[in-house]
């Protein structure tokens, strides 16, 4: 089986366990969220091995805000399961649109430095492919108009969190987060974008934009 094909069945699969976990909602979402936690504390705690205490707090914080934030998001926002699933659609196109872009037309790289992979296409790929996505979603459920603007908007955020998850590695010498996942590496490596999103959101929310 190609890279390509076991990465794309595994997201296939991550996504349809994330949907029905939020459709469901109460504590089969819950417990996903704080497993999805725990395995990135997990990873991050292994990652910064010898960085020193804070960093440790760092993870902790990393770990447990994105958590909350999705929780909060599905049971206490309007429309939550919703606005939910426009935090997924965002993220998820994001990574797709940057992905293909990358790939399709290359080009200059975005930060050599910290990720030799990625380039100034696939950031623009996804900001479009965020902005399109999360557009007919909210439209198709009548979600708050602010956030037509806010998606691409949210695409930069979370290619920053990917870049920065990719600097962790690039400092510790490791090339993945983990290994559990084929053709992702480890819940780092699928969620590092999703957790500015979420954050970003729920904010959004505690604050009566959204």
């Amino acid at each position: 089986m190609s890279d390509l094909a076991l990465r794309t069945l595994s997201g296939i699969t991550l996504i349809v366990i994330a949907l029905g976990a939020a459709y469901l909602g109460g504590y089969t979402f819950a417990v996903l969220a704080a497993a999805a936690a725990v395995l990135m504390y997990a990873e991050w705690r292994k990652i910064t091995a010898g960085w020193g205490f804070a960093w440790s707090v760092a993870g902790f914080l990393y770990a447990l805000f994105p958590a909350l934030a999705l929780l909060w998001i599905r049971d206490r926002a309007d429309s939550g399961f919703e606005l939910l699933i426009w935090v997924f659609i965002v993220t998820w196109s994001t990574d797709i649109g940057a992905y293909f872009a990358g790939r399709a037309i290359g080009g200059p790289k975005l930060a050599p430095a910290i990720s030799p992979n990625k380039t100034v296409a696939g950031l623009f790929g996804g900001i479009v492919s965020a902005g399109l996505a999360g557009f007919a979603w909210s439209q198709a459920t009548q979600l708050p108009p602010l956030l037509v603007w806010v998606a691409p908007l949210l695409a930069i955020a979370a290619q920053a969190g990917d870049l920065f998850e990719s600097w962790m590695k690039r400092k510790a010498g490791v090339k993945d987060s983990g290994t559990w996942l084929p053709g992702h590496g480890g819940a780092l490596d699928r969620l590092d974008g999703l957790v500015p999103v979420a954050v970003i959101t729920a904010a959004l929310v505690l604050g009566g934009y959204v």
